[in-house]
């Protein structure tokens, strides 16, 4: 594999071990073999530790109090805050704003964009720019938005090989666009999408462009400033922290422009009985008790990327999930739904096997205790592109093995035996 220079490599086995659930066994005391990390990673025990000493010790609400606890627990949760803004390369701490995961991100997002003033909000004649093979998460909201402001939704097809179709972005991305919003890494093709083109077509014409990184901030290094965006979320839950907390990163001036989400304790100045005024960024997003506990295991997990390496995270992952693309591809009857080659490719692949249910497969495999991932991915738009009711989805991490690779096609082998051949049936 390939480092980038000055990358270490990852000592994977050494990293297992500081992931509790992977020495688990399962099903007839069969070792776990876990390849669903694209719905959610494991943890490691720095931040189950961090969880830990966080309850027992610093237990408290934040912003509130001038007692010993709060002030720590205060400290804990802006400290997160300023290792995540490191960690994604924000100019500026208050342009993170805490979320409980990339769901409501990208629902505060679309929102807040929906009701803004000054020509920045949606309206009748006002166009929302999406692609085909977006997560539901970013394909709801804009439907929801667009329905209720009267704007148009229009969106980017894929190509057959699973990559994005610009070649008409000067007819789809307009002067009536108001936002582009796309996904950087697809959770169920696994593609990796070109942001430049888009960023500076959006930008051209003065719209907004959204990115959900969701996918991305686990598996390579983010630069939100690189990456020209205006808005990107990502969630804790897929790269070593708790579920329960999520980021909407957003360019200062842009996220000052727009209004609150959601109101209440927190996200005030001042409040009288015939109006308000809102608290400073980030508060204004932050409506209430925040995720404490849960920024804090985040705050542990960026500790822990960064002290691998996103660099060597990601070259440790590129070279896993070539193998498992070569491998795969020897299994008889079995289709790749994506791309095929590992270039501009991320961790989760994808696949259909024969004629058989992906819901059987994955059944089969659980027995076994290969844990992967089955179904539509919320991502019911490319199984429609690709013909296919749902797939099985393999989904690499820092702490995937060519062994679990070799694994899965093993049991992929016991899958057709057991139903009576490579497509299924006898």
């Amino acid at each position: 594999m390939t480092l980038a220079p000055g990358a270490p490599a990852l000592d994977v086995e050494k990293v297992r071990k500081d992931f509790p659930a992977l020495e688990r066994l399962v099903h007839d005391d069969r070792p776990l073999v876990y390849l669903d990390n694209a719905a959610t990673s494991q943890k490691p025990r720095q931040v189950l530790d961090a969880l830990d000493e966080y309850y027992t010790r610093h237990n408290s609400n934040v912003h509130r109090g001038i007692h010993a606890l709060a002030e720590e627990a205060t400290a804990l949760y802006e400290g997160a805050r300023d290792k995540v803004a490191r960690f994604v390369n924000a100019a500026d701490r208050a342009e993170i704003v805490f979320t409980k995961n990339s769901t409501e991100a990208l629902n505060l997002a679309a929102n807040v964009i929906a009701w803004a003033q000054g020509g920045r909000g949606l309206g009748r004649g006002d166009e929302v720019v999406i692609t085909e093979m977006e997560h539901h998460s970013n394909i709801v909201p804009w439907q929801l938005v667009t329905q209720r402001s009267g704007a148009t939704l229009r969106w980017f097809g894929l190509t057959d090989e699973g990559r994005l179709d610009l070649s008409d972005i000067d007819r789809v991305i307009t002067e009536r666009t108001k936002v582009v919003s796309f996904v950087l890494v697809s959770n169920i093709l696994g593609t990796v999408n070109p942001p430049e083109d888009l960023v500076r077509r959006a930008h051209d014409v003065g719209a907004l462009v959204v990115v959900d990184a969701s996918q991305a901030a686990p598996h390579m290094p983010l630069d939100v400033q690189a990456l020209g965006a205006d808005l990107v979320a990502f969630t804790g839950h897929k790269m070593c922290g708790p579920t329960g907390i999520g980021v909407l990163w957003g360019r200062r001036e842009v996220l000052e422009e727009l209004p609150p989400f959601l109101g209440g304790g927190e996200m005030i100045e001042t409040v009288t009985m015939a109006s308000s005024t809102f608290a400073g960024l980030p508060h204004k997003f932050e409506a209430g008790t925040p995720p404490i506990a849960q920024a804090v295991g985040l705050g542990a997990a960026v500790d822990y990327l960064t002290g691998l390496g996103m660099d060597a995270v990601h070259a440790h992952e590129q070279h896993i999930t070539a193998y498992a693309l070569e491998r795969l591809q020897q299994v008889e009857g079995l289709r790749i739904i994506g791309p095929r080659t590992p270039e501009n490719r991320g961790a989760a692949v994808s696949f259909a096997l024969g004629d058989l249910h992906p819901h059987d497969v994955g059944q089969v495999l659980d027995e076994l205790g290969i844990a992967v991932r089955v179904g539509h991915h919320c991502a019911r738009p490319v199984c429609l592109r690709y013909a296919v009711p749902a797939t099985t989805r393999a989904s690499f991490y820092l702490y995937s093995t060519t062994a679990e690779v070799d694994a899965l096609v093993e049991g992929l082998g016991h899958v057709q035996r057991f139903f009576g051949g490579p497509g299924g049936g006898s």
